[in-house]
């Protein structure tokens, strides 16, 4: 599949998750609200989905992805079947999961001293802290079902087959609306039921990738766990990958510990920031690196260096051209995105404008974040973990002293501003020590269209601040009124940058052409 087409394909389902997980966020912020339940719920949520990103779109698809592939291709060079690759496979299944059997249990007993040790600002409410530990021990088993995910999407990423995976997270919003409309009153609290909720989501996520699996004609049974060459190989290279893949995620983790010390509903105004953050970190982040490092690990094994030079540059391309503008429209109407979104039920005025200016921080470091994963996929398709993890712990460490520097003069933004900080000191790293090495090099189209995707921001930033300022009366109205606003603002920045982009040359009416050639095929 062509890394446009499998962009295509990985992104269209982030989009329906997205949108989906819009939809959710908006029945939890107005059912919850950003009080002691909302906290207590979003740092048990947190952490299974701290690892669901690390894993299914980090750590174990970086490591795992490359070796699979290269006994799949190893197989058909030599003509024969994908028995080895299906036997490493079953390997990585034993370990993976007796090795996360043995951490849930621990966890499920120790959870109070977890919760301590991510929430310590929570010990001075002992019903904030109460909850996060009930809501916890629910939802962390999901780390197990979500970790074999994991395994599975890579097995069918490596094998061409991506609309599978990337319809998974579909799948737990779906469990979640169902939570908070089925469940939440026949429960002590909202967060009861979500907590339940993600544990069903878990369930039904293995499934799902288990029944693909099989229909592949792939069969992975549970085995004894060995630790044969091949799976001591794949956790060497995930032990750093964790860290460098996925070191926004872990910047995010330690965004919550600190925020637990902040006045109670910080955490809340960080994780719908997020939320919305996510939207284009997800959508275009996650569908190149998963569609690049399998396209990557076959050019680079096949010494086609020209080839894998196109490819990271035509990734860089996509995503530059598609969060640059995100960056600007973000910045600019956080608050009528936000107030649309959530300011309803127990999610108040104060709430809408404490998130909004959080999400406007975030919003610096899109590119930033977007960048890290394609760079850093590039490592990993040369199987090289170790430079990011020096990269990512660089990073992390500015993350906590920018952290405590800027929290008390900026409270919760100062949290988000510092994590924007710390993403684009990592996104230039890890392209500084590409190029010093001559493995990749900008090449002559990237370097006259980024300025070019630049202005073009700008321009579409001018228009929508404009466009703002004339519907404001709308945007104090009701919530019709507010919607509305808000599809105008979308739809005109929008049209703003298609226009500019072509005006500019940041992209051309041959580019459009072929997207459509692609689509209609």
């Amino acid at each position: 599949m062509a890394l446009f087409g499998a962009i295509s394909t990985i992104g269209g389902y982030t989009m329906g998750s997205r949108i989906l997980g819009f939809i959710r966020d908006i029945l939890v912020a107005a059912i919850l609200g950003a009080g002691p339940v909302a906290d207590a719920f979003f740092v048990a949520f947190k952490l299974p989905n701290l690892f669901r990103r690390l894993f299914a779109e980090g750590a174990f698809s970086a490591a795992f992805v490359p070796l699979f592939a290269r006994k799949l291709e190893g197989a058909k060079l030599e003509g024969g079947g994908r028995a080895e690759a299906e036997a490493f496979a079953r390997q990585a299944l034993a370990i993976l999961f007796w090795s996360l059997s043995i951490v849930v249990v621990a966890a499920e007993i120790g959870m109070p001293w977890i919760i301590r040790g991510l929430a310590p600002g929570f010990t001075e409410t002992p019903e904030r802290f109460q909850l996060a530990v009930i809501f916890t021990r629910i939802t962390f088993p999901y780390l197990m079902f979500v970790s074999l995910v994991a395994l599975f999407s890579g097995v069918m990423n490596s094998l061409e087959k991506f609309w599978q995976a990337a319809a998974t997270p579909i799948l737990l919003n779906l469990c979640l609306i169902g939570a908070v409309l089925g469940l939440a009153p026949l429960l002590p609290s909202p967060g009861h039921a979500l907590a339940w909720g993600v544990f069903a989501a878990g369930i039904v996520q293995f499934a799902w990738m288990w029944a693909h699996l099989r229909r592949a004609g792939i069969r992975l049974g549970l085995g004894r766990p060995r630790l044969s060459d091949d799976v001591k190989l794949l956790l060497v290279r995930m032990a750093p990958v964790a860290v460098g893949a996925g070191i926004y995620q872990v910047n995010l983790l330690i965004d919550m510990v600190i925020a637990s010390l902040l006045p109670p509903g910080s955490i809340s105004f960080l994780f719908f920031a997020d939320r919305v953050n996510q939207l284009p970190l997800g959508v275009i982040g996650v569908a190149v690196g998963t569609a690049l490092l399998p396209l990557l690990s076959r050019q680079l094994r096949a010494g086609d260096m020209a080839a894998a030079e196109n490819s990271q540059n035509r990734a860089l391309e996509i995503s530059l051209f598609l969060t640059l503008p995100a960056a600007a429209a973000l910045l600019v109407i956080s608050q009528p995105i936000v107030s649309v979104l959530f300011e309803r039920g127990a999610f108040d005025a104060a709430a809408s404008g404490a998130t909004a200016r959080a999400l406007a921080a975030y919003a610096w470091g899109i590119p930033a974040y977007v960048l890290i994963k394609t760079l850093s996929t590039s490592f990993f398709a040369a199987e090289d973990t170790k430079t990011p993890i020096v990269i990512g712990v660089a990073a992390m460490i500015v993350n906590v002293i920018l952290n405590l520097v800027l929290m008390g003069p900026f409270l919760h933004v100062g949290i988000a501003m510092a994590t924007a900080i710390s993403s684009w000191l990592n996104a230039g790293l890890l392209a500084l020590v590409l190029i010093r090495r001559r493995h990749f090099t900008l090449d002559a189209r990237l370097r006259r269209r980024l300025p070019r995707m630049i202005v073009a921001s700008g321009l579409m930033a001018l228009v929508l601040w404009l466009a703002q300022s004339g519907l404001e009366p709308w945007l104090a109205g009701g919530t019709t009124l507010r919607i509305g606003a808000l599809v105008l603002l979308v739809v005109g920045g929008l049209a703003a940058y298609g226009v500019a982009a072509l005006l500019t040359g940041a992209a051309s009416t041959d580019d459009l052409n072929r997207i459509l050639r692609r689509k209609a095929a």
